[in-house]
């Protein structure tokens, strides 16, 4: 039985960080918990740390786990004039691991946050594992290009926080749908954690927003030569189901790092770890133990 339950893992959410971090733009929310080799988790678009919340009991046992919001999410501090972007965000990663002190550190990153860790920490001495969760490839597939689009048009947040307050509506594919197999995921605490700040916060829909409309994405066509560089194990874990980034182009993306796996999660769509935390626990802790 894990020391952590579900419901503590989630209110550990619901309360203050343990501490903030000052990474120039806005201030990083940061908490630990767990014990056992370090291991930074890193969070995309747009959600927050909280995301990782199913994954913790199945992990706090064997790992410490650092779990941060990034300026624009969650718990973090920032206000309207905070510089939100993919590239101060790839920079608040490097100052986080910097200022906690983290000497030998394993990165799981979901999503963008995959994209950034990698950025963040290739060729950087003190990382010893990576692990990625659906995460961008080299490969920029029509659906993740015409997203990163439509979130450059006028007045694109308002109309996203309107739909992602309507149940039925987020639940279509044209919408949120497609992020779970399970569309009734979406409802809940991810509704709870994620959804309703954009619906409810118009200064943190704003700020969130502009790290979709500045993002670039030479980030990803930078990626090659980024993986080059990472030379420590790499463990790719991936939900089958996932039309954002598809497991085919996962599979081809393994051959791109010196040193790397992949684990399917068959029936999983992009936030595979929230649909089958078990599973993508029990694939991530060879590589992030035993490089410990």
């Amino acid at each position: 039985m894990s020391t952590l339950t579900q419901t503590q893992a989630s209110d550990l959410f619901r309360q203050p960080p343990h501490r903030y971090l000052d990474v120039g733009e806005g201030e990083v929310a940061h908490r630990q918990v767990g014990s056992g080799p370090d291991v930074l988790f890193v969070h995309g678009w747009p959600v927050s740390g909280a995301t990782f919340r199913c994954l913790l009991p199945f992990l706090v046992d064997h790992v410490t786990c650092h779990v941060i919001d990034l300026p624009s999410a969650g718990s973090s501090r920032f206000d309207s004039t905070t510089n939100a972007t993919a590239d101060q965000h790839i920079e608040s990663v490097r100052r986080v691991v910097d200022q906690l002190g983290l000497e030998s550190v394993a990165l799981v990153g979901h999503d963008s946050g995959g994209l950034i860790s990698r950025h963040a920490m290739a060729g950087d001495p003190r990382l010893r594992a990576l692990a990625l969760i659906n995460s961008e490839t080299p490969n920029i597939g029509w659906r993740f290009r015409s997203f990163v689009q439509s979130g450059r048009l006028p007045g694109f947040g308002s109309i996203l926080g309107w739909l992602a307050d309507k149940p039925r509506l987020r639940r279509s594919r044209l919408v949120l749908g497609d992020a779970f197999a399970d569309r009734s995921l979406l409802d809940g605490e991810f509704d709870e954690f994620f959804l309703q700040p954009l619906v409810n916060n118009r200064e943190q829909r704003d700020v969130t927003m502009n790290v979709l409309k500045t993002f670039d994405l030479g980030l990803i066509k930078q990626l090659e030569s980024v993986h080059a560089r990472i030379d420590v194990p790499v463990k790719l874990v991936w939900g089958d189901k996932d039309p954002f980034f598809p497991l085919p182009d996962a599979k081809a993306m393994v051959e791109t790092f010196p040193n790397a796996s992949l684990d399917v999660i068959p029936g999983a769509g992009l936030f595979s770890h929230e649909e089958a935390p078990e599973r993508v626990a029990a694939a991530l802790l060879p590589t992030l133990t035993e490089a410990g």
